[in-house]
């Protein structure tokens, strides 16, 4: 959740709010090979998550989730399926240097991308294709609730 901060939006309200709550908006995105693998990206935390960051001002949800993707994976995406919208209580979250923020979150399925994957080295370490037998044990909880969610509903 710390990359979340690094946004000039956010920042410029956390130095008027401080730690106080935060409502963010975002997207994550699916996208799966082949062999319905998924992609995620490890993060400088050492955690790994779905592609996807924060709206920025004038953005559509949509419009997030395609410039996250290529951002931080190199891939452009020229199509996607709304999968679903998370928000409650399990989304809100203390950060570790205690800013405290609620994420109201759009999971899409990228339908059609293309490209060659590049690590940028400043949001993503590594990038790898996944089965769900074999996902990473630091696979963040939230990541692990959309996963699931979008298997069931598959």
């Amino acid at each position: 959740m710390s990359e979340l901060l690094s946004d000039n939006y956010v920042s410029n309200i956390r130095k008027k709010i401080g730690n106080d709550l935060l409502v963010l908006v975002g997207s994550n995105v699916i996208l799966e090979n082949e062999q319905h693998q998924v992609l995620l990206q490890k993060r400088h935390s050492g955690t790994w998550g779905l592609p996807g960051g924060l709206l920025e001002v004038g953005e559509s949800l949509e419009e997030t989730a395609i410039r996250e993707v290529f951002e931080e994976t190199g891939l452009e995406v020229k199509e996607l399926q709304l999968i679903h919208t998370f928000s409650g209580k399990e989304y809100h979250f203390i950060l570790p240097n205690g800013d405290e923020i609620y994420v109201i979150t759009s999971l899409y399925k990228a339908l059609d991308f293309s490209g060659e994957l590049m690590i940028d080295g400043k949001e993503t370490l590594e990038l790898k294709y996944f089965d769900d037998a074999s996902l990473p044990e630091n696979l963040e909880k939230e990541y692990r609730d959309y996963l699931s969610y979008y298997r069931k509903s598959a």
